[in-house]
């Protein structure tokens, strides 16, 4: 099954791809505005796509003639060419459809529920006649064009989606089946599905729509789904024969196209966020445990711890690199305290030190040799430095010494009593 896809690529982006595979295009949807696919990483059943088909009218290939109940030998069928088809030249187109195929005969909007159950179809309904895919099967061929496909591994309640591309990264190549509805009525309707910009429908639109061809899952995929889209490689012979509006008879030939990819595929988990449909970000193409994915916790924390880094180194380059300077210029710089202490005691009936000045330097010396740095050096004691007060210079008065004749003031009164 084929459920959602990614295709963020714009329709002249598309074209250079396929002309390079040796896919001519005669014609294709513009980039922007009415008409224009969607592009997105997370592509729906309801939005536009691109499909690439031969120019053939809206009936199909064989001008519109039934095929249900006409299946003939495929050895057969494949030689049978109108003269008209034998003569002309093929052209091929890129074409904005609809996911999910509404048939020709549908004369009004079966609504999205009914939309929905078309999206794919198996391959083995397409190997027996008649039934709904008849007339689609034997004109009406085309291809989906995608980058790669989602699919949920389930793991009890749990479903993983999983990305699913080429290994080589070229477009992928869906085998699909389109068709074109023309509804009746006298007023017009409107479409209204999974964000699709509204448009009219009236009774001279015509509503073009396509469904993805589904077969057994070959060996790669098997432990992720039972089905797989049947892919076919770009500018290939298999390719181009699906594409044959010549051959408008289903033939055995076609049947056997339509088989598991035998091509090398890359597959792996990615965000969760792809399940929700509006959803869209280049990270649902991205793995999990990529580096590349933001949404990824471990590279999270991993690129928290490299800027902490980055900001530590940052903070001590600094200091890393330090400037010796002449032993000359040191000197003069700071005294072992022993020394200050010795000459603060030295000074006799002089004040308390209140303090410690730093010498003028000579004159001639250049200050500016020495730049701020940080080293280990002995700072010189300083005293207390007090407040500055009107009435006090913070300072202790000098110890006096008692002289002989001086005696207190009471005693002289005493003896004088």
């Amino acid at each position: 099954m084929c459920g959602r896809y990614a295709l963020a690529l714009r329709p002249s982006q598309i074209r250079r791809m396929l002309e390079d595979d040796d896919m001519p295009v005669d014609d294709a949807p513009e980039d922007e505005g009415q008409g224009s696919p969607r592009q997105t990483y997370n592509f729906a059943p309801g939005y536009h796509g691109v499909v690439y088909r031969a120019d053939v009218p809206d009936r199909g290939a064989g001008h519109g003639r039934h095929q249900g109940n006409s299946q003939q030998d495929g050895a057969a069928s494949s030689q049978s060419h109108s003269n008209e088809d034998s003569d002309s030249s093929v052209k091929y187109k890129m074409q904005s459809m609809q996911w999910g195929l509404i048939p020709f005969w549908t004369k009004r909007d079966p609504g999205y529920a009914t939309l929905s159950k078309t999206i794919n179809c198996r391959d083995d309904s397409l190997s027996t006649p008649g039934g709904m895919w008849s007339t689609m099967k034997a004109g009406k061929r085309c291809i989906v064009v995608a980058q790669g496909f989602y699919e949920w591994l389930k793991n009890g309640k749990e479903k993983t989606p999983h990305f699913v591309k080429r290994k080589d990264g070229q477009l992928m190549c869906f085998a699909g089946l389109w068709d074109c509805a023309q509804y009746e009525g006298e007023h017009p309707q409107y479409s209204t599905i999974l964000g699709e910009s509204n448009f009219e429908i009236d009774a001279q639109d015509k509503r073009y729509t396509y469904t993805i061809i589904t077969t057994d899952s070959n060996k790669q995929l098997k432990f992720l789904h039972d089905r797989m889209p049947v892919i076919l490689d770009p500018g290939s012979k298999e390719l181009k024969t699906w594409l044959d509006p010549k051959r408008h008879e289903w033939s055995k030939e076609l049947q056997d196209l339509l088989k598991p990819f035998e091509g090398e595929l890359e597959c792996y988990a990615v965000n969760k966020e792809v399940g929700k449909v509006g959803n869209n970000s280049p990270s649902f193409i991205i793995p999990v445990a990529s580096k590349e994915n933001k949404h990824n916790i471990a590279n999270f924390f991993a690129n928290a711890s490299a800027k902490q880094k980055s900001k530590e180194a940052t903070k001590l380059e600094p200091t890393i690199e330090t400037k010796e300077e002449p032993k000359e210029s040191q000197v003069g710089q700071s005294q072992p305290v022993p020394e200050v202490i010795a000459k603060a005691a030295d000074v006799e009936g002089s004040q308390e030190v209140a303090g410690l000045k730093r010498e003028a330097p000579d004159a001639g010396e250049d200050v500016e040799e020495e730049p701020p740095r940080k080293t280990s050096r002995v700072s010189p004691v300083k005293g207390r430095q007090s407040r500055i007060n009107p009435t006090s210079n913070g300072s202790k008065s000098p110890v006096k010494s008692k002289q002989g004749g001086t005696q207190k003031i009471t005693r002289f009164f005493a003896n004088s009593s």
